[in-house]
């Protein structure tokens, strides 16, 4: 329980990881309470890195059981702005860019905004690679993800998942263009 009564304060380390953009991608949040860690982890096999940072966050904020205060590490400058700065504009424009067209991975982002609206959260940006063994942590074992999946799929039944990504994110797949 804690001390003050208030929410529990969590801290949150994220990443995402990518062999290919697209291509087998994993995450990785690391939740700390305390005296407390957990670490979470996923794959894909056929995504983007963003996609991959934006699914980190939402996995541990999703974890948390209760309305918490966080504060959330990321080395991912698309998540951090996304979310502070972006996401109000891209709600109130119907989820289209400042330039009228769809928002990329606005599935994730839906996602993101629920799970962040049920706790009071602090955006952090740090430096990737730079020494902060959260960060550190965070980015093995998403790198670990990706090579769990490569150990367990064939490299044609993953360019083939990456074909259909790919066809899939397409705007005009469904004018039947084949570009």
């Amino acid at each position: 329980m804690p001390e003050s009564g208030g929410p529990k304060k969590i801290t949150i380390h994220t990443d995402g990881a990518c062999d290919g953009n697209p291509g087998p991608g994993g995450w990785a949040a690391l939740l700390r309470y305390g005296a407390h860690m957990r670490e979470l982890t996923g794959v894909e096999p056929a995504t983007t890195n963003n996609r991959m940072e934006l699914q980190a966050a939402i996995s541990g904020l999703a974890a948390l059981k209760e309305d918490c205060e966080v504060v959330l590490f990321t080395d991912s400058e698309y998540l951090r702005q996304g979310i502070t700065e972006w996401l109000p504009r891209w709600r109130a424009n119907n989820w289209r860019t400042a330039d009228r067209k769809p928002v990329k991975n606005d599935d994730l982002w839906r996602q993101l905004h629920e799970m962040a609206s049920r706790h009071r959260v602090t955006w952090q940006w740090l430096k990737g690679h730079a020494g902060h063994p959260e960060n550190e942590r965070c980015d093995q074992l998403a790198r670990e993800e990706v090579v769990k999946i490569r150990r367990h799929q064939t490299p044609e039944k993953l360019a083939a998942l990456r074909d259909a990504f790919i066809a899939s994110r397409d705007p005009n797949r469904s004018q039947g263009s084949l570009l």
